[in-house]
């Protein structure tokens, strides 16, 4: 009767786990908002650990998006530098590097990273806000 009752529990607690059913990481889409008053120049985005989520975007007048460019995976923070001109020299202003250890990744869908000047002395960029637009629709 033990014996009927231990393998009841078991099974019962075997049966009871659910798997979560997790979204494919990517691809995903990304641009790049500029909500500064200066001319990003030679962007750099970096959206996660993986070497191949690196890609140079260009330059992004004030105010201006850049064209969407696709990523394997991204999360809500990323690794973006910009060379901003400064008195007539390029002056490279960064995010900062990230750790992505904890963080959820976005998945299939299509955003933008709002990125403006938080500390002009330091050359310091930060993200505001990250949009999603609209999921990817890879059919």
């Amino acid at each position: 009767m033990k014996r009927l009752i231990l393998v009841s529990l078991i099974l019962l607690s075997v049966l009871a786990c659910k798997k979560k059913v997790f979204s494919p990481e990517g691809p995903t889409d990304v641009r790049i908002m500029n909500k500064s008053d200066q001319l990003f120049e030679m962007v750099i985005v970096s959206t996660s650990e993986k070497q191949e989520d690196v890609d140079t975007l260009g330059m992004i007048s004030s105010g201006s998006v850049s064209e969407y460019h696709r990523f394997t995976k991204a999360y809500p923070k990323a690794e973006i530098s910009a060379n901003i001109n400064v008195n007539g020299t390029p002056v490279k202003f960064s995010t900062g590097p990230v750790d992505y250890t904890y963080m959820e990744y976005i998945g299939q869908d299509r955003i933008t990273y709002e990125v403006y000047i938080s500390d002009f002395n330091n050359h310091v960029l930060s993200i505001s806000n990250v949009t999603l637009d609209e999921p990817l629709d890879l059919k």
